[in-house]
């Protein structure tokens, strides 16, 4: 078979459309940016007509793009010769809309942490909700959202005909198909072995009233729908291209980066920090959530916050200003044999250690540079990370190689500092955009491209670079942490 798979990764501030042949090959990308905004202290909101936007115009970028010089590619010809498309985004937050399928208020990312009172109030129901579900709600879940928009935006509530997550909001759009799959359903609501919405989560999340608005679950790699002469229009697709269901952005990344089996270590060093494992059986903790697998009887492990490396692009744009990735590296290997004196917390958005964690720079001196600060938001990072893995470790068997995407995969100096940090091997695979070639993988198997997962990233997944662990390093890692644990403690 000869062709090509669109992939389409929405992040929380930016989206990917990658078109991968079929080797899993990026041949033409577009990437464009959603900013969100805060009109409100813990708000952090798009406007979902801009998001659709924001990806449409990526869509017409990478198609723009095909066989230009600079790609070192001929021409693919037409829209027509694209097989699939997959949509991938990401989790939580809420993207609502009425039974027209046109918004009803501003989308909410999964940085938004207005619900919290509402989660204080659940505390009572955890153990229940959490053998239940796989998860206790946090700030920016799904349940969480619901419940705030029920006490102070009725209204909206009333006209909301479908609680969408990012990705179906898109899906939507291309298709005029409104559709969830299993890992972005069992953010809240599903019984976690099940995989099936729960009528008892919701009753004990008093959130019986909404059952209806939940989307169908379809399965990831399901063609749930085809592009339409509006989305062709606006974005270049042709008419009638099929879309498959798609999946959460982490599930997708995994799949990106070749990671299927259980025990497996993948992490995402992006917007969230991500540290998720596979598994075969459920396992129940609040340090991490257990949701469902692409496929059935397999669930992935989540344990993360909203503290990676988001934190970087925060320091860049208001208080360094712009630093070329390889400048930045090179700063910090500048003033690596200096001795450890300055701590980040990375808790601009929110931490593993309770919503009073805030970030901070600890130990600043008049003789420290922007290095020391670079070296020591790196640091950070990583030691977050960190806290997740090593909760995951308690319950779960893992390799000793792990595989790392996101933007911190990007750099030349941080994945060694998660290898060291984290008492792993780190791989990083041949692709920047892992959560698009898994969008792609999904398109592919919907239409017949592969008859599973394993043939596909069989196909189109090739490490790229490795970083052993230094056992020097990893004793230096060691202190650091434990002096960031400490700090974190200290500071309640």
């Amino acid at each position: 078979m000869s062709g090509y798979l669109l992939g389409v990764d929405a992040g929380q501030t930016a989206t990917k459309a990658v078109l991968f042949d079929l080797a899993g090959r990026p041949v033409a990308v577009g990437s464009t940016r959603c900013p969100t905004v805060n009109p409100h202290p813990r708000w952090v909101e798009r406007d979902m007509d801009d998001v659709w936007t924001a990806a449409a115009d990526a869509i017409r970028q990478c198609l723009d793009n095909l066989g230009l010089d600079n790609l070192g590619i001929d021409s693919v010809g037409s829209p027509g010769e694209i097989l699939a498309v997959g949509v991938v985004g990401h989790n939580d937050g809420m993207y609502a809309v009425d039974a027209a399928g046109r918004p009803v208020r501003p989308g909410i990312t999964a940085m938004d942490s207005r619900a919290y009172q509402e989660v204080e109030r659940w505390r009572p129901v955890f153990d229940e909700v959490l053998a239940l579900t796989g998860q206790v709600p946090f700030e920016a879940s799904p349940a969480a959202l619901t419940a705030h928009l029920l006490r102070h935006e009725p209204e909206v509530m009333a006209e909301a005909r479908w609680l969408l997550f990012c990705k179906d909001w898109l899906r939507l759009r291309l298709t005029g198909e409104v559709a969830t799959d299993r890992t972005e359903a069992s953010a809240s609501f599903c019984d976690v072995r099940a995989g099936e919405y729960s009528d008892r989560a919701l009753e004990l999340l008093g959130l019986s009233g909404v059952r209806d608005k939940l989307p169908p679950i379809r399965g990831c790699a399901e063609v749930v729908g085809a592009v339409t002469a509006e989305a062709a229009e606006r974005t270049g697709l042709a008419v009638g291209t099929p879309v498959v269901g798609g999946a959460h952005d982490v599930d997708a990344a995994a799949i990106g980066d070749g990671v299927l089996h259980a025990g497996q270590l993948s992490l995402v060093a992006g917007t969230f920090s991500i540290n998720q494992v596979i598994s075969d059986a459920v396992s129940t903790d609040t340090r991490w959530q257990a949701r469902g697998w692409l496929t059935p009887g397999r669930w992935l492990n989540m344990s993360t916050s909203p503290a990676s490396a988001t934190n970087l692009d925060w320091l860049l744009r208001t208080v360094t200003g712009p630093v070329p990735h390889d400048e930045i590296d090179a700063e910090i290997l500048a003033v690596a044999g200096d001795s450890s004196d300055v701590v980040f917390h990375p808790f601009l958005y929110g931490s593993p250690h309770g919503p009073g964690a805030s970030a901070s720079f600890l130990g600043l001196r008049g003789w420290h540079s922007r290095g020391h600060l670079l070296r020591a938001l790196y640091e950070g990072v990583v030691c977050n990370h960190r806290t997740h893995v090593e909760a995951l470790r308690e319950a779960f068997p893992m390799g000793s190689v792990a595989r790392l995407s996101g933007g911190g995969a990007r750099s030349s100096v941080w994945p060694q500092m998660f290898a060291d940090g984290l008492g792993v091997d780190i791989e990083i695979t041949d692709t920047a955009e892992a959560g698009a070639r898994g969008a792609a993988v999904l398109a592919g198997i919907g239409v017949g491209v592969w008859p599973d997962l394993p043939a596909a990233v069989a196909d189109t997944v090739r490490v790229d670079r490795r970083y052993a662990q230094d056992p020097l390093g990893v004793q230096r890692f060691d202190d650091i942490y434990r002096r960031y644990l400490d700090l974190v403690h200290a500071l309640g």
